[in-house]
């Protein structure tokens, strides 16, 4: 319990520090912010660029403005956007559904097939599995997510003729036409992910099944899925878990370009056209939200290590 607490008490000074980072980023963005609000192309005059400023806060020391921007954000008030004066908070949780729905999809067939993969190459003394399993985890490693989603595009159209629907479907209320639209975008995000998991379940098996308790249970007669279940593969899982958290920051990053990439209106996109935009309140919200997501998850990881290794309950 104490252990969680620490984390805890580190996920939020972390956050603090994310919220500091990124209101002073997006400020160093080159442009006249006044004149992008108004679209005016620099024929606004110094009258009316100090009266823009006022109207959005802007003419206040930058100290005022975050104080302001925290106060206000942890009440749950995000701001108004620059563009349109729609609450930030509503339309970034309008947006918030679909890149969950990517991020969970993509962890899950990627901790699979990754889990499965490498499971398979720990205890395989085939060549043409190791040498396969070998390739797999380089072009994981070193192929982009938005170059995989691209050849995806073009290998569905050219090889398949078949292309998902444009117009972007709910999965509550057309769930085939959503989960259609998902498939591409899903693989290409796994691939990476999954080749990370594979190789690392792949070398955390092979430590664990040299240890001494597991040539004792092949001692006793223990049968080997037994052996690989119940006992390598829980001893194993630490490591595991500490990967697939980490990728998850990697993950939210390839979030923002596979969605710009099949032009999934989710949080990613949102937070790229805000950027274009110079959308200030727009994109200090999404990048909190995605801050909170992985301290979230890297929070999840540790509480489930206590459960994995319960010697960690006692640091």
């Amino acid at each position: 319990m104490h252990h969680v607490i620490r984390r805890l008490v580190a996920t939020i000074v972390t956050l603090f520090g994310v919220s500091i980072l990124i209101f002073g980023l997006v400020r160093l963005l080159p442009g006249n912010i006044a004149t992008i609000i108004a679209g005016s192309e620099g024929q606004l005059s110094a009258e009316q660029r100090e009266a823009v400023l006022r109207e959005f806060g802007l003419d206040r020391s930058l100290p005022v403005q975050y104080g302001l921007w925290i106060w206000n954000m942890v009440q749950g008030n995000f701001g108004w956007s620059f563009r349109n004066g729609e609450p930030v908070a509503t339309l970034l949780f309008s947006r918030l559904p679909l890149t969950i729905e990517l991020a969970v999809l993509s962890v899950a067939l990627s901790s699979v097939f990754g889990l499965i993969f490498g499971v398979i190459a720990s205890i395989s003394q085939r060549k043409g599995v190791k040498l396969g399993t070998q390739v797999f985890g380089l072009l994981g490693l070193s192929v982009p997510d938005f170059w995989i989603g691209v050849l995806l595009i073009i290998a569905a159209s050219q090889i398949f003729h078949w292309l998902p629907p444009l117009t972007y479907a709910t999965l509550w209320k057309q769930p085939l036409a959503n989960l259609q639209q998902m498939v591409l975008p899903v693989l290409a995000l796994s691939f990476g992910l999954g080749a990370v998991t594979m190789r690392m379940t792949r070398s955390s098996m092979l430590e664990v099944l040299g240890e001494e308790f597991v040539k004792v249970g092949r001692a006793k007669g223990l049968s080997e899925s037994a052996i690989l279940l119940r006992y390598a593969l829980r001893n194993a899982f630490i490591p595991i878990v500490t990967i697939l958290g980490l990728q998850m920051g990697v993950l939210l990053g390839g979030v923002v370009i596979i969605e710009q990439v099949f032009g999934l209106p989710g949080l990613g996109w949102t937070l790229l056209n805000g950027v274009y935009q110079r959308d200030y309140p727009v994109v200090q919200g999404a990048v909190m939200l995605f801050a909170v997501g992985f301290a979230l998850v890297n929070l999840l990881v540790d509480i489930v290590y206590t459960y994995l290794d319960p010697r960690i309950r006692h640091v």
